[in-house]
């Protein structure tokens, strides 16, 4: 191709990955990478973001909800480091995402010098890989093996490290043709198909837990055809929301924690207990030895870690998920398992509120019925997350984008930026507290400068609603740094920026603005005022089964 600089040999092998959209923020260890990017705009569109936290929380939602990989670019030093959380929260949730930051030059490195860092060493646990590239001849074939490792078997993000020199250096580039590795589709075998199916012939009061690998293996639609041919009900982690609809017969919704009765006493009576793609959370099994206690468990994963790692399994597979199904379904047989599914539903308990109180649940539950179908919902982290998973009517066509594994506050408004970018011709609603919309609001300006046409829905409790909720509930009370003062006027905030903004606290004015909103041509925030001793429920004390969970306010 020529003489080339590292920076523009960077972007050529970009462009082989079929990137476009760069998320980022410049600095001057990538002064070199972003001039080369100042020839190439008609090929990529640069969104610079208000802070290199929300550029890695925008390439994370970009991933998630387009099903290419994220590339997030930074500089040296502390523009690495602020991208730090981002990757964490990438590789909790399996989300495929290439992260490219500036060095110091070769000849500085290990020598405390302006803006150095060892990021390669600060993010080694929360990557998949990274890579310190330490010549110009090494950067074609780093990238290509960040992106095969970051898409193939479980996902997750992968670090590039490049010194500024490198980027300077020219040389006659002569683009090799690599064989690039898209991952292993291991299908289980014939026999051990036919050994589940059995198990799910045999078994009176079986349970499918799919979790967020479900969504991952494309596998949702396979996973509800074996539900439904053998009757058997479904239980979600809250990464796994979306791969079944919630108003299916079959479909019991979150479990764990926060969820339903009728969900975690199917988990504790069932017999057989299928786990698709899922990894055992804390927050879904509570107490180990009261979890599906009478249950055989299988496991269907794709990473060998995750078997045996918090629930002993008595059948594993480390497969393709949705290539294994497909082969159990041939060998299950017609089951409507009627009884079981009936019990089931006599655990269903009656709704706590009214119709027309203005609570999270019919805050949610409105805006549900203006956007039903492929809208991306997103959310940020807290009492507003656990009750939009609760409520919110989740199909196949709805993308559900929120931080499940590390639960990071500050997610939202990043991951929404990435997400409508990714999907123009979406709707994207953010749900949001007003403690996570604290932390992150300055990326409004990167909402304003773009004009990116989101719905944010801050339900404001003027508090941080999940800790002051589990002070209330298990410290006696004593409320400690929770409370938010209200002398911050979000509809101002809001406005500041140029964006539209408008506040409601009763269910007649947000039916009206919800009917009245037409479609999302720019940006909004909606406040909806709530009570701050509302609480997420059920919920389950902390170390305790999942059948014991306290379902009333007090």
């Amino acid at each position: 191709m020529g003489i080339m600089s590292g920076a523009q040999i960077l972007l050529e092998c970009l462009k082989k990955q079929d990137v476009d959209t760069i998320f980022g923020y410049p600095g001057g260890a990538v002064i070199p990478l972003f001039d080369a990017l100042y020839d190439e705009q008609e090929h990529f569109k640069i969104y610079r973001t208000a802070h290199e936290q929300g550029a890695a929380h925008a390439a994370d939602g970009y991933s998630r909800t387009t099903g290419k990989t994220g590339v997030c670019m930074v500089t040296s030093g502390p523009g690495a480091t602020n991208t730090v959380t981002g990757i964490a929260t990438a590789y909790m949730d399996s989300v495929p995402m290439v992260v490219i930051t500036g060095q110091v030059g070769n000849a500085l490195l290990g020598k405390d010098s302006f803006q150095e860092i060892d990021i390669t060493g600060v993010t080694m646990p929360i990557t998949k890989h990274n890579i310190l590239v330490r010549s110009i001849d090494d950067i074609e074939g780093a990238v290509i093996r960040a992106f095969d490792i970051a898409n193939s078997d479980r996902p997750g993000p992968v670090l590039i490290d490049i010194p500024k020199d490198v980027f300077m250096t020219k040389i006659d580039f002569k683009p090799r043709s690599i064989v690039q590795n898209n991952g292993t589709e291991k299908v289980i075998e014939e026999e051990d198909a036919l050994i589940v199916a059995t198990l799910i012939n045999d078994s009176k009061r079986p349970v499918i837990y799919a979790g967020g690998g479900v969504k991952i293996s494309k596998a949702s639609q396979v996973m509800v055809e074996l539900a439904e041919k053998a009757g058997i009900p479904v239980v979600n982690t809250l990464m796994g929301l979306s791969t079944i609809d919630r108003k299916a017969p079959l479909s019991l919704g979150l479990v764990g924690m926060h969820g339903f009765k009728e969900a975690n006493l199917a988990v504790t009576q069932c017999d057989l207990f299928i786990a698709i793609g899922a990894r055992f959370s804390d927050r879904v099994i509570g107490k180990k030895d009261r979890f599906a206690p009478n249950a055989k468990i299988i496991h269907f994963d794709i990473d060998n870690t995750e078997i045996d790692k918090n629930m002993i399994t008595y059948l594993s597979y480390i497969c393709d998920i949705k290539g294994s199904l497909e082969k159990v379904i041939e060998k299950v047989e017609i089951n409507s398992r009627q009884d079981w599914n009936s019990t089931i539903n006599q655990w269903k308990m009656p709704v706590a509120c009214s119709d027309r109180d203005f609570v999270a649940k019919n805050i949610i539950e409105t805006i549900n019925k203006k956007y039903d179908e492929e809208a991306i919902i997103v959310t940020d982290v807290g009492q507003h997350q656990m009750w939009t998973a609760q409520y919110w009517n989740f199909n196949q066509q709805t993308n559900f984008v929120t931080s499940g594994g590390l639960g990071t506050m500050g997610f939202g408004i990043g991951a929404s930026i990435g997400s409508k970018i990714g999907n123009p011709g979406k709707p994207v609603i953010l749900f949001i507290g007003d403690g996570g919309f604290r932390m992150t609001c300055n990326e409004l300006l990167t909402i304003a400068e773009y004009k990116i046409p989101i719905l944010i829905v801050l339900v404001n409790n003027s508090t941080l609603g999940m800790v002051r909720q589990w002070q209330k509930m298990f410290s006696q009370k004593r409320y400690m740094a929770t409370d938010n003062s209200d002398i911050l006027d979000y509809i101002c905030l809001a406005k500041a920026y140029g964006i539209k903004a408008k506040k409601v606290d009763n269910l007649d004015d947000l039916e009206d603005f919800v009917d009245n909103l037409g479609e999302l041509s720019s940006p909004i925030l909606l406040e909806c005022k709530v009570d701050k001793d509302d609480c997420v429920l059920p919920i389950v004390p902390p170390g305790e089964a999942i059948e014991d969970f306290i379902a009333d306010q007090y």
